[in-house]
C-alpha cells in the first residue's frame, strides 16, 4: 500500500491501483491468492491496455502498481510503464523477481519504473519451499541487486504465516544487507492456494507474539534508514499500533478501516475491476474496461462501489461489539471474507487477540469447507472460542474433534450467517 495518508485524499477516487498485467506466472507459489500459473482467458491486448491510462490519470490516480502472475511476462510491459510515467502516474511494481536479468532491469528503469518490491518470503529453504521452486530466494536476492544497480528504488514485502515466521529477524537482517529502503509485512490470508493450505495459516493468538516483534524490528529499521509497515490486514489497535503505521517517531496514525473502492482500485489482466485487488473475484470483480469506461465502472458499478458506503449496522460478532468499530469498520475485508465468508467480523486482529487474552480466552480457525479452485478464492472456517491454554490442534481437525473441543468448553462457534453474536 501506499506511504500516502489515503483518509486525507478527499472524494473517493482511485488514488492508489494494484493492476494485474497478466496471471502468467514462472512460479506457482503454495500461497498465491489468485492461483498465477497460466494467464486468463481474454486478457488485455498491450493496445487494450495503453487505452486503459489516460483513464485512469482522469480519475486521479497516483501510483499504479503492476503484478501478475509477473508483470514483466505481459507482452506490453515495458510500453505501459512508459505511457504511465508520460501521463504523470507513478508506476512501480511488484513481483518474485525470478525472471529479472541485468538487462531487463536497465530496461524497466529506462521506461521510468519508479520502485520495485520484491515478494521474499522468508530465508532460502521457507522462501523456496513457499515459491515451490528450488533456488528461487537467490533468484530474488539477486534481482534486488539488478534492479538497485540499474537505478530503481528497492523494497521487499512479505507474507507471514506460520512457515516462516521463525524466519523474521533474520529475514530482516539479509533484506537490509541487500539495501531495501522499505519493507511490507502482511499476513497470509486463506485466499487462492493458501486457502488449500490451512496448516500454513497463522492462527489469531499467534498475534500476540507476532506484533511485539514487528514492532521491535521497526525501531530497528527506523534506525536503519529502513521504512517497515505493516499490510492492510496486520495490526489494529493494539499498544504498538501508532508505532506499526506511522512514517515518523513523534507519529500517531492507525489503522482508518478498509480502503476498497474509496481511494483503492485493482484491475484484473482480463479488464474486470475490483475495489481492491485481493478481493474475491467472484463477489466484488464488476464490469470489464473492455465493455465500460472505467469513470463509469468506479462510480456506478454496484460490485465495485460495495464497500464504499458500509456502516456500522454492516458489522458483526466481536467486531460489531468493539470500541474501535467505527474507525475500524471491520478490518480487512478480503481476510474477513475468506474466513467467514463476508466482510465485517475480521478475527486477525491484535486489539481482539489481547482483549480475549485477558479473559483467558483465545479464537481458533477451523476449516469446514474447501475453496473451489478459482483466483482470489477461499474456503469458510469457524471460529472456535477456547482456553487461552488450550493445546493447539493444528488446522485439520475432523468433526468429530472439533464437536468433542466445543463439548468440552461448553463455548460457542461463530458461523456464516450469525451477525450479533460474540464471537
Amino acid at each position: 500500500m501506499s506511504r500516502r495518508r489515503l483518509d486525507v485524499l478527499g472524494e473517493p477516487h482511485p488514488a492508489y491501483v494494484v493492476w494485474e498485467l497478466t496471471l502468467r506466472c514462472d512460479h506457482a507459489c503454495t500461497h498465491c491468492g489468485s492461483r498465477a500459473a497460466v494467464a486468463r482467458d481474454h486478457e488485455l491486448s498491450p493496445a487494450e491496455a495503453l487505452a486503459v491510462v489516460p483513464q485512469l490519470a482522469a480519475l486521479g490516480a497516483r501510483e499504479v502498481v503492476l503484478i501478475g502472475g509477473e508483470a514483466y511476462l505481459h507482452p506490453g510491459f515495458l510500453e505501459l510503464v512508459r505511457a504511465l510515467a508520460a501521463a504523470g502516474v507513478s508506476p512501480t511494481m511488484t513481483t518474485g523477481g525470478k525472471g529479472i536479468t541485468p538487462e531487463l532491469a536497465r530496461a524497466m528503469a529506462e521506461a521510468g519504473l519508479v520502485r520495485v518490491s520484491v515478494s521474499i518470503d522468508g530465508l532460502a529453504p521457507t522462501h523456496d519451499r513457499m515459491r515451490a521452486s528450488r533456488g528461487s530466494f537467490a533468484r530474488a536476492t539477486a534481482a534486488l541487486g539488478h534492479l538497485r544497480e540499474a537505478g530503481i528504488r528497492i523494497a521487499a514485502n512479505t507474507n507471514l504465516n506460520r512457515l516462516n515466521r521463525d524466519d523474521l529477524e533474520p529475514l530482516y537482517e539479509h533484506l537490509r544487507g541487500q539495501g531495501i529502503g522499505s519493507w511490507q509485512v502482511q499476513l497470509t490470508a486463506p485466499l487462492g492456494r493458501a486457502a488449500d493450505r490451512v496448516d500454513m495459516i497463522l492462527q489469531p493468538w499467534d498475534l500476540l507474539d507476532l506484533l511485539p516483534r514487528i514492532a521491535a524490528l521497526k525501531l530497528r529499521a527506523r534506525g536503519d534508514g529502513i521504512v517497515l509497515m505493516p499490510g492492510n490486514n496486520l495490526g489494529y489497535f493494539g499498544p504498538e499500533e501508532g508505532l506499526l503505521r506511522s512514517l515518523h517517531a513523534d507519529g500517531d496514525d492507525h489503522f482508518m478501516g478498509c480502503q476498497a473502492g474509496r481511494f483503492v482500485m485493482g484491475i484484473e489482466s482480463d479488464g474486470a475491476v475490483k475495489g481492491c485487488p485481493s478481493l474475491q473475484t467472484r463477489a466484488y470483480a464488476g464490469a470489464s474496461v473492455r465493455g465500460a469506461e472505467l469513470a463509469t465502472i468506479w462510480r456506478e458499478d454496484p460490485k465495485v462501489g460495495a464497500l464504499r458506503s458500509r456502516t456500522l449496522e454492516d458489522l458483526w460478532g466481536l467486531c460489531r461489539e468493539c470500541v474501535f468499530a467505527e474507525t475500524c469498520m471491520g478490518g480487512c475485508s478480503f481476510t474477513a471474507h475468506s474466513i467467514l465468508g463476508r466482510p465485517g467480523n475480521d478475527p486477525y486482529c491484535h486489539f481482539r487477540a489481547r482483549t480475549l487474552a485477558m479473559r483467558g480466552l483465545r479464537e481458533r480457525l477451523v476449516p469446514v469447507a474447501r475453496a473451489p479452485g478459482e483466483p482470489f478464492d477461499n474456503g469458510r472456517f469457524e471460529l472456535v472460542l477456547e482456553p487461552l491454554d488450550a493445546p493447539d490442534p493444528g488446522a485439520r481437525l475432523s468433526a468429530a474433534r472439533r464437536s468433542s473441543a466445543r463439548d468440552r468448553v461448553g463455548l460457542p462457534v461463530v458461523r456464516e450467517g450469525e451477525p450479533g453474536r460474540g464471537a
